[in-house]
């Protein structure tokens, strides 16, 4: 494990991830990994006997598994030593402003699934509470907690690139290449409803990802953007397809494409960055390997926890090396560093530095703030500067 022993498991609610949910058995599943956490009390769903199976498939006690998530804050407020430590929100986006809100204002900290929200209204509301408050906001921006994303960050940092040129990001899938919204899908149902997903559909549910991963690695903030949406399922509202260019600073330019209607694609999450004196690019699907190429010479595969991968401690987490880690073992970093940072706090320590890895409130106004500048330049068809992304009142 990367971090200090703690000196108790930490208590975990969950608002969200019923039956039938995506991503809250995933959320689940992250949390319990590392042994950090334990789920002591939910609020799964809305509907009393839903949410009383989720509790039962949890091994939640009866009188901690709420038909409210209000309720619930409540009650878990008042409680003695067996109180709530954090609250994980893993609700559809128009879902998250009022729990997120909520669990801050009550001392809780607060683990966030992405988008931040359904509107930046809600996004500047629930980033009110959370800098008012001296608790922790985490957003679980997922690929940041892969190993060899996280040595490509370094590799960045530690200028082994030169000086960046080109950054290249792709999140391209197909499971909305027919109109599964129409079906009984309720993924598909709520992802593609703007009153529950907010403005931006395929751009909000995995461009957000997209953005966010090009600024972990390069440490870079887009300084503007052109944006060409798409809507090609039959009678879809939302995008389905986004096209961008962005540019950053000191003249480093930037692709995305992200996609929900590319058969073939299943989750294909990738990465280049190329500067002066190399590359590396990386390729969700294959997760343990970073390929580098230093300028002028052949490529060559780093592997996770291998001689020349140079993560050391905290990056190599929790298999032995060649042996591969995924998507979950993304999640439990995640929830790695969460608990890190509350147990620091906690113990009155310093934390361990790799935890402030872990993207927060910023990262979620960002992600924000940018589908806003990409809705504005698609609707102008025309290049819109950072400060005009997001025109608040």
């Amino acid at each position: 494990m990367p971090y200090p022993f703690f000196s108790r498991r930490l208590r975990l609610g969950m608002i969200g991830g019923g039956p039938g949910s995506l991503i809250g058995p995933v959320h689940r599943i992250g949390a319990r990994l590392d042994d950090r956490w334990s789920l002591e009390a939910g609020a799964f769903s809305s509907d009393a006997a839903r949410n009383a199976e989720a509790g039962r498939e949890c091994f939640v006690a009866p009188d901690r598994c709420y038909d409210d998530w209000r309720e619930m804050i409540r009650a878990e407020a008042s409680r003695g030593a067996d109180r709530l430590d954090a609250i994980s929100i893993v609700t559809p986006n128009h879902l998250h402003a009022g729990p997120a809100i909520a669990a801050l204002e009550a001392g809780f900290h607060v683990i966030c699934d992405k988008p931040l929200a359904a509107t930046l209204a809600e996004a500047d509301a629930i980033a009110a509470a959370a800098r008012a408050s001296d608790r922790l906001f985490a957003l679980t921006h997922t690929y940041t907690g892969y190993p060899m994303v996280r040595q490509a960050r370094r590799m960045v940092q530690e200028g082994r690139l030169g000086r960046l040129r080109i950054v290249q990001i792709q999140y391209a899938q197909d499971w909305l290449s027919r109109a599964l919204e129409k079906t009984d899908n309720r993924q598909a149902g709520w992802r593609t409803d703007p009153t529950r997903s907010g403005a931006g559909g395929c751009l909000g549910d995995i461009g957000t990802h997209g953005f966010h991963l090009a600024h972990f690695v390069t440490g870079l903030r887009a300084e503007a953007l052109l944006a060409d949406l798409s809507a090609f399922g039959e009678g879809r509202v939302l995008d389905d397809n986004v096209h961008m260019l962005l540019r950053y600073p000191d003249g480093v330019r930037g692709m995305l494409w992200a996609t929900q209607v590319a058969p073939g694609k299943g989750n294909g999450v990738r990465i280049g960055v190329y500067g002066t004196e190399g590359g590396v690019e990386w390729f969700q699907e294959q997760p343990n390997q970073l390929r580098w190429t230093p300028t002028g010479e052949a490529a060559r595969i780093l592997e996770r926890g291998g001689a020349d991968d140079g993560t050391g401690r905290g990056y190599t987490t929790r298999t032995a090396p060649y042996h591969p880690e995924g998507y979950l073992e993304a999640f439990a970093q995640l929830y790695e560093d969460a608990a890190e940072l509350i147990a620091a706090r906690e113990e009155n320590r310093a934390p361990d530095p790799i935890a402030a890895l872990l993207p927060g409130i910023e990262a979620g106004i960002d992600g924000m703030e940018f589908v806003a500048g990409a809705l504005a330049s698609h609707q102008a068809e025309a290049w819109i500067a950072r400060e005009h992304w997001a025109i608040r009142d």
